[in-house]
């Protein structure tokens, strides 16, 4: 081989070299486009996820009703004591784990539809959503079964009377999601995971009401955790438990603050647990709030 082939020889050899080296350190070193990448194929596989499980509820409700106003179909949730609550050592408000008794209610199987809200707004009744020409699903047909948003406290209260219902307490709330033996995930204790529950910001958004059926509670109650923040009747005080009202508690009598379950699909795994408490003044609507509602048993 002559000097000159030689030399070039070594040329192309050092800059495959040195190109093989950068295109090792991009793929080892995240940019802007894998990581775009990475969260689409995440959320392509959270969705398929979600819908497992759709043809066979794995939980039976004991009775169903449908509502006249909304078509909301209600489970029944029968009367008796259930663990409210938790012992673990975290923020007061979701302390201590004690024992309520609660009447016989309906609770509505899943979170009220932006369908539904619009019948509601339609005969004037109900406020419509914050911030209604920016909402990124109200009064969209492809968004008609999501649940409705940027809905205060204010907003789900009225629309309940409407319905003929009324928002259901903190207790009515947290047995219809967990049932009587204490579990911290309407399913169970198992850690939640993308066919049980929208958490984490996983899809990023909201998703219809009636997916997740394998993350249903004891009763047949559909995203009692994550998808969005449900409004509920009482006034949040962080020290309520310690009171010791142990009989269809209804919480404080005022307050500054509205109590909501179950987290959204923004929140943590830790957050969307069943006894977790949140808070917001009522008339502070968000995109990861919207409510169901409850019926007292004839």
């Amino acid at each position: 081989m002559s000097p000159t082939r030689k030399r070039t020889f070594v040329i192309v050899f050092m800059v495959c070299i040195l190109f093989g080296l950068g295109a090792l350190a991009l793929y080892k070193i995240p940019s802007p486009v894998s990581d775009l990448l990475h969260q689409r194929i995440r959320k392509l596989r959270a969705e398929a996820a979600s819908r497992q499980g759709r043809t066979h509820l794995p939980v039976s409700p004991s009775a169903m009703r449908v509502a006249q106003a909304d078509g909301m179909t209600q489970v029944f949730v029968a009367e008796g004591k259930f663990l409210m609550g938790t012992d673990s050592k975290e923020a007061q408000k979701n302390r201590p784990r004690h024992s309520v008794s609660l009447s016989a209610f309906w609770m509505d199987r899943t979170e009220v539809t932006n369908a539904m809200y619009a019948k509601c707004v339609a005969e004037r009744q109900c406020p419509p959503p914050f911030r209604e020409e920016f909402n990124p699903y109200y009064g969209k047909s492809k968004y008609a079964n999501y649940p409705v948003v940027y809905i205060s406290w204010e907003g789900a209260d009225k629309y309940c009377r409407w319905a003929g219902r009324r928002l259901p307490t903190e207790a009515e709330w947290e047995k219809a999601a967990r049932g009587t033996d204490g579990r911290s995930y309407p399913w169970g204790d198992e850690p939640p995971n993308m066919s049980l529950a929208n958490f984490d910001n996983a899809i990023g958004e909201p998703l219809e009401v009636d997916r997740y059926a394998l993350g249903a509670s004891p009763y047949g109650a559909l995203n009692m955790a994550g998808n969005v923040r449900e409004w509920v009747a009482d006034w949040f005080h962080e020290f309520f438990y310690l009171a010791g009202l142990n009989e269809n508690p209804i919480g404080p009598p005022s307050g500054t603050v509205k109590s909501l379950r179950g987290g959204s699909y923004l929140d943590s795994a830790n957050e969307i647990r069943v006894f977790n408490r949140f808070f917001h003044a009522p008339g502070s609507p968000g995109i990861n709030r919207g409510f169901r509602c409850a019926s007292n048993a004839e």
